[in-house]
């Protein structure tokens, strides 16, 4: 197992199904990867794919190559990434990561970036998992709650988000504006489809009004912005966002109780990079932290 390109041939093969598909992809000759096959599998002593009129498909012995070769692959786009990183001028890509709840100040912010530093390629990834920096899945990550402990990350504190809980002008018109939290329990609201739900938001919320009373939910927050908007029920969302929809009423005001720490990670090994400082000082300026810098 000591040819690479033997293996990278291979891995292409499982993966389009076709060797012309993988000529294509590693831009070389259809001879080449059947000659990189063959060779393969004479070295191993097993077939690794089943020839048919369709193309080439993996064997039982394919598949775990394809799985090993898909594991190595990505490692080599993560350390490419890294790579990338540790440039001295503010260029290339620029990963970023954050719950989608995030995006309304991180969208912005990441556009008013690219307009100070036109070089720069954005990509910004979502979701509930935790995007490991060491790996270089990211260069900057926003996250919320406890302070991160990973040894080999940098963590910054970071400006609040205010949220407060809202109502839609045509929810209100039809079931009537709460005057206190003794009201909250005669309303409907949208929220998280997980009574379990650790944003202090909800924990609030679930300690004071029946979860059957969550009438629409969802794990998406863009979902539940948009039952929001429609007046599906009182929700909450964060004061910056919600200052930009008019229709919106700010049913009780921002809590402390509400609002969970942010942090800006990012590891130790690209901390210092002019295109990592260069974006964490924007987007502090950008959040009212400070000015930013070009």
């Amino acid at each position: 197992m000591d040819n690479w390109d033997e293996i990278r041939t291979a891995f292409q093969v499982a993966r389009m199904g076709t060797v012309s598909g993988a000529a294509d992809v590693l831009g070389v000759h259809h001879a080449t990867v059947i000659r990189h096959i063959d060779a393969l599998e004479g070295r191993l002593g097993v077939k690794l794919f089943q020839r048919h009129a369709r193309g080439y498909t993996a064997t039982e012995a394919g598949q775990d190559l394809l799985r090993v070769a898909q594991t190595t692959d990505e490692q080599f786009q993560q350390l490419e990434g890294r790579i990338k990183g540790r440039g001295s001028d503010v260029s290339g890509e620029l990963l970023v990561t954050s719950l989608i709840a995030f995006s309304p100040l991180m969208v912005p912010a990441l556009t008013s970036f690219r307009a100070a530093y036109p070089d720069v390629v954005v990509r910004y990834l979502t979701g509930d998992r935790v995007f490991r920096l060491e790996y270089g899945e990211a260069h900057i990550a926003l996250r919320a709650g406890p302070a991160p402990q990973e040894l080999d990350n940098v963590a910054q504190s970071f400006a609040k988000q205010d949220v407060a809980l809202y109502g839609h002008k045509d929810y209100l018109a039809r079931r009537g504006t709460p005057k206190g939290e003794e009201d909250l329990a005669e309303h409907d609201f949208v929220g998280h489809d997980d009574p379990d739900n650790r944003a202090p938001h909800y924990r609030w919320l679930n300690a004071r009004v029946p979860f059957d009373r969550m009438v629409f939910r969802s794990v998406d927050s863009r979902v539940l912005e948009g039952a929001l908007l429609a007046g599906a029920g009182l929700g909450f969302m964060g004061t910056r966002e919600a200052a930009l929809h008019t229709d919106l009423v700010q049913v009780l005001p921002p809590s402390d109780d509400w609002t969970a720490p942010l942090w800006l990670v990012t590891h130790v090994d690209l901390h210092r990079t002019a295109k990592v400082q260069a974006f964490l000082s924007h987007l502090k300026a950008y959040a009212g932290e400070g000015t930013a810098k070009k």
